[in-house]
């Protein structure tokens, strides 16, 4: 069995079939898909898609894309549905949260700081009511393991990882485990692919970021769940060892990391 920790089942990529596309990836073996919320607006569609689906769950969180719209009555919010998901076996995690310096608009000085202070406010919501994040780190490893070491939340995990194994030993020493997916499987990712080989195997959950980040054999195609296994194999290739080895510490991985993570189907 899988477990997709990170998985936009909602985009519209997915159109109407997002409940089909969840249940073809159950008979590949992916037991449970992580749905995180980018804004206020699908925290109810998430919500709602975990519910139904018998093997999803979700997080709830403002996308470091969508601060630049976001307000300060977003974040209020946010913690408002995390107090009242608190009940619900279904939600997991605070996310998707984080920084994008990648994208120029993002770069500028006041929207680097807007980002920063969304990024620290949600931290402070996972710190108080004691929940895992799930960090969005684009260009900015450092500044957001800054953030986490102040802060503390109950660690997470640094989503799509592409960092180096100094900034992963951080993120392991707070707690948190490291997202390796399709980016794994381009042979010209070597640093990638060393640290999907090399880092700790305990450190490591296998996520798709599905409808995004396709592997190399779908390559520029909609990303699935139902390409879990297939990813899975590749981070079996790399460390040398057989599928089922790698399947069961990737799960046993992703529920130490998310211990609110619903029992498997």
């Amino acid at each position: 069995m899988w477990i997709d920790t990170h998985c936009h089942l909602d985009a519209h990529e997915f159109g109407s079939e997002s409940l089909q596309v969840a249940a073809r990836a159950s008979v590949d073996g992916v037991a449970m898909i992580v749905i995180p919320a980018v804004e206020r607006a699908n925290f109810a569609i998430v919500r709602d898609l975990a519910a139904t689906a018998p093997n999803a769950c979700y997080a709830l969180g403002i996308h470091p894309i969508y601060v630049p719209q976001a307000t300060e009555d977003d974040l209020i919010a946010l913690r408002e549905a995390v107090a009242q998901a608190m009940t619900d076996p279904r939600f997991v995690a605070i996310g998707e949260i984080g920084l994008d310096f990648f994208i120029p608009m993002l770069c500028e000085p006041a929207m680097r700081a807007k980002q920063e202070h969304f990024l620290r406010e949600q931290l402070k919501i996972a710190r108080d009511f004691d929940l895992p994040v799930l960090t969005h780190v684009r260009r900015s490893q450092d500044i957001v393991l800054k953030h986490a070491r102040q802060i503390r939340p109950n660690g997470g995990i640094a989503h799509a990882f592409n960092g180096s194994f100094q900034q992963a030993q951080g993120y392991i020493d707070l707690g948190f485990k490291l997202g390796f997916g399709g980016a794994m499987t381009f042979t010209r990712a070597l640093q990638i692919r060393r640290m999907a080989a090399e880092l700790p195997l305990a450190s490591i959950v296998l996520e798709t970021d599905a409808p995004d980040i396709s592997p190399a054999w779908l390559h520029p195609g909609r990303n699935s769940p139902e390409q879990l296994p297939r990813i899975g194999a590749m981070l079996a290739e790399l460390r040398g060892l057989d599928m089922a080895q790698v399947a069961a510490a990737t799960c046993a991985n992703a529920r130490a990391v998310l211990p609110r993570l619903p029992l498997m189907e």
